[in-house]
């Protein structure tokens, strides 16, 4: 094991994938030269040459259908788009292409290439640079989209991401790049999409969380705890494929489900979750499912007024206080 930041963890899958691999090769904006807006992929370009790590101008359209070629035509691309804002620009070559084409042309054709992203507030980056688009990325067929929250999540699903035979999108959150933990130094240790995984136990009720809103959801099992509350929380990991199973176990044990989602409340990622959780765990629910969420509006600029909004663990608190009581 070693410590790593979440950046590093990332750095670190990148490397050892690129070593393993000599299809693999990244390209997007500033990720070269400079490094990456975060850093994820500095010294790379240092270490495997311009042609397996390419800086493009700012055209994420052409960049995702870039994506698309080279992947039909048997390497493994990797496409970091700067930010999960801009992403729209890529929907028609995700979903005219990536989604569609293993289907259409009955598996004559494979799809191995991952386009990360980050998206998310907190960092005072104003309306253009805080969205959450989970929703509007697992909404498509065809697509995986993750969304790992530890340093060794974020190592373990890169790798199998940029493994795999179809699309990923990859989604990392802004504030989670400094953030802390223990990483396996064994290359082959990776970590499966499409499980999620309970980061603490409970008997009370189940919170569901993605990305950093499990790290919010945490504090607040921490503070529940003072109000006689044991909740669990189930870090889901990949948004599609979901881990309905872990969803119903939990469900099972708690009898009380608070999903948590950084995206917007109308149609949502949360409202998703909430409508498996009745199709499937209805009769074991003792009440309805709460919801914590982003309000319908975009992210203020304004630090007060973007903390106002956010979901956080004391949002989440007061959903689960609803629930049970």
């Amino acid at each position: 094991m070693a410590m790593m930041r979440y950046a590093e963890a990332l750095n670190a899958a990148l490397r050892e994938e690129m070593q393993a691999d000599p299809s693999v090769f990244l390209f997007g904006e500033d990720i070269g030269r400079y490094g990456g807006v975060f850093k994820v992929t500095k010294g790379l370009m240092e270490e495997f040459g311009e042609t397996r790590v390419r800086d493009t101008p700012i055209s994420e359209q052409a960049m995702t259908a870039m994506a698309v070629t080279a992947a039909m035509t048997g390497t493994r691309p990797v496409l970091e788009i700067m930010y999960a804002d801009f992403v729209p620009l890529s929907l028609d070559a995700l979903i005219n292409q990536a989604s569609i084409y293993e289907y259409i042309w009955n598996g004559q054709v494979r799809m191995p290439f991952v386009l990360r992203t980050q998206g998310g507030g907190g960092a005072g980056a104003g309306a253009q640079h805080s969205k959450s688009l989970d929703s509007m990325l697992a909404h498509v067929p065809g697509i995986k989209v993750v969304a790992p929250v530890t340093p060794a999540d974020a190592k373990g699903m890169l790798k199998s991401a940029i493994r795999d035979s179809q699309p990923v999108v990859f989604l990392e959150h802004k504030l989670l790049y400094n953030t802390r933990g223990d990483v396996p130094d064994d290359p082959d240790v990776t970590v499966p999409l499409g499980k999620a995984v309970t980061r603490r136990q409970g008997r009370d009720v189940s919170i569901f969380a993605t990305s950093r809103m499990v790290l919010e959801s945490l504090k607040a099992a921490e503070a529940l705890e003072k109000d006689g509350i044991s909740a669990e929380v189930i870090d889901l990991r990949s948004l599609r494929p979901l881990d309905v199973d872990a969803i119903a176990s939990s469900i099972a044990k708690t009898n009380h489900a608070v999903v948590v989602n950084e995206g917007w409340n109308f149609c949502g990622y949360a409202a998703e979750l909430s409508a498996t959780i009745m199709d499937r765990c209805f009769d074991d629910l003792d009440a309805p499912v709460a919801r914590v969420t982003l309000p319908d509006m975009p992210v203020p600029y304004s630090e007060p007024l973007e903390m106002a909004v956010l979901p956080d663990a004391g949002k989440i608190r007061e959903a689960v206080l609803r629930t049970v009581k």
